[in-house]
């Protein structure tokens, strides 16, 4: 199952990491002072991303 991790960092920063089933970590966040900054952040994840698009800055403009 896919997991949002909460955790603190060696700067005592909250931070959280999405993990996939397998255990990989998928993608982090930047450090946040308060545990909920990181609680809101995931939850606006969840509630915004469904409909994320992809913007591929890699491809060269003709």
């Amino acid at each position: 199952m896919y997991k949002f991790e909460i955790y603190k960092d060696k700067a005592g920063e909250f931070r959280f990491r999405f993990k996939a089933p397998n255990g990989q970590i998928m993608f982090s966040s930047e450090g946040y002072s308060a545990k909920s900054s990181a609680v809101s952040a995931i939850e606006s994840i969840k509630a915004n991303a469904p409909g994320a698009t992809t913007d591929d800055q890699t491809v060269a403009l003709a």
